[in-house]
């Protein structure tokens, strides 16, 4: 797939995108309690989240359609093919469902084993962060990079508090202090897309995070490394997509980042 072609497609792609995020904002007032199922201990869902991710389904089929898909509410069976869109219809359930305004639409593309196409649209206020494969990375039609503070004591760090899976959660108390000694502070805001993104358009320096599924950093993926960021597992390696743990850094504050995790979660 040419640079061209990649091109128009992050476009049709970013106009479905748009479209989806208007109905989560659109829809976000009229779902009740009734409408929640819990799928497993705090991985909640409505029926906000299935007709979104249906509307992605359709929407992106007609792009690529020979396309596989992977997707969190299993909208669609098959998933191995060359191309495969990877799709978080509403990154940040809880706080939709709660009446908060910080959830996400996420949507990656992958061409083989590359991630190639990211996009992630803040619904709430239609900010489209969307990058391509030697594209660049961009934000409603400017360009954004990564941090440039190099002095980790003027870093903020974005992460994710365990959910359900409490396996390393002693750990991950542990990277928490560390990184709360050492830099401007610590956020937490309830979406790992938009916390890539942030990242991406350097209003964080770090976020990392464990318990993630392919769908919450696919689209934040392609963001960060076309912005000129940093991104790996908890032991420096690339298996940040399906692993289920991630860095995701400026490129000053890799090093250092990935030396506190790993004095706590172990090389």
């Amino acid at each position: 797939m040419s640079k061209l072609d990649l091109e128009h497609l992050t476009t049709k792609a970013r106009e479905a995108v748009a479209d989806t995020a208007h109905f989560l904002r659109t829809e976000q007032s009229r779902v009740r309690s009734e409408h929640i199922e819990e799928k497993f201990m705090n991985g909640l869902v409505s029926y906000a989240d299935r007709q979104a991710e249906r509307m992605l389904v359709e929407r992106l089929s007609k792009l690529i359609p020979e396309a596989a898909f992977f997707t969190e509410e299993d909208t669609v069976e098959n998933t191995e093919a060359e191309f495969q869109w990877i799709i978080d219809p509403l990154d940040g359930t809880t706080n939709y469902l709660y009446g908060l305004g910080h959830y996400a639409v996420s949507v990656g593309l992958r061409h083989n084993d590359e991630l190639v196409l990211g996009i992630v649209h803040n619904a709430v206020n239609d900010e489209q962060f969307y990058a391509w494969l030697d594209g660049g990375a961009w934000c409603n039609g400017q360009a954004i990079r990564v941090s440039e503070r190099a002095d980790f004591r003027r870093c903020l760090i974005a992460t994710g508090f365990p959910s359900h899976n409490f396996e390393h959660a002693e750990a991950w108390f542990d990277t928490l202090r560390s990184f709360m000694k050492v830099s401007r502070g610590v956020r937490r805001f309830g979406s790992a897309a938009l916390d890539m993104a942030y990242v991406a358009a350097g209003r964080y320096d770090v976020f990392f995070e464990y318990g993630l599924s392919a769908w919450d950093v696919a689209g934040g993926a392609v963001l960060i490394r076309e912005a000129g960021g940093r991104l790996s597992d908890f032991k420096g390696g690339n298996d940040f997509l399906f692993g289920g743990e991630l860095i995701a850094t400026s490129g000053f504050a890799f090093d250092e980042s990935l030396e506190i995790v790993q004095r706590s979660f172990g090389k």
